[in-house]
């Protein structure tokens, strides 16, 4: 079995759309082992985001997931959980993901695109050690 790690972003709980997010997943056959409503710290978020420090839209993403509750959740499926996870996102910029991703069907700009997911299995492995830490494996 595989893990990876998701974010309903704030955007997506501002406009209560978590339900709608999750149902997907489940509905693809994917389990819930953990979910949480928090607010995310600016630490942890800079944590999360390491990657993208040092670039121009590093404090406007920090901003944007520091700004209300997100709902974090580790789900678990096949051995490339992660790729359908990804899959059923759709492209990072709503305008060219596809009808039926999660993305295209209710994202309308980049920069509030409701769902982060893992990029890989050993993305998914680092991001459920940070925010799940009792999960890790």
């Amino acid at each position: 079995m595989g893990r990876t790690f998701i974010i309903c972003k704030p955007d997506a709980v501002e406009r209560g759309l978590v339900g709608e997010i999750l149902g997907r997943f489940e509905q693809k056959g994917l389990r819930l082992m953990a979910v949480e409503l928090r607010h995310i710290d600016k630490e942890t978020a800079g944590s999360h985001y390491e990657e993208h420090r040092g670039k121009p839209f590093f404090d406007d993403l920090i901003a944007f997931i520091t700004r209300s509750p997100a709902v974090l959740a580790v789900l678990e499926g096949p051995d490339d959980t992660w790729a359908v996870v990804r899959a059923m996102m759709g492209a990072t910029n709503p305008m060219q993901a596809a009808p039926g991703t999660i993305r295209g069907d209710l994202a309308t700009i980049t920069t509030e695109n409701l769902v982060h997911g893992s990029d890989s299995a050993e993305t998914a492995a680092s991001e459920i050690a940070l925010w799940f830490p009792g999960l890790a494996a």
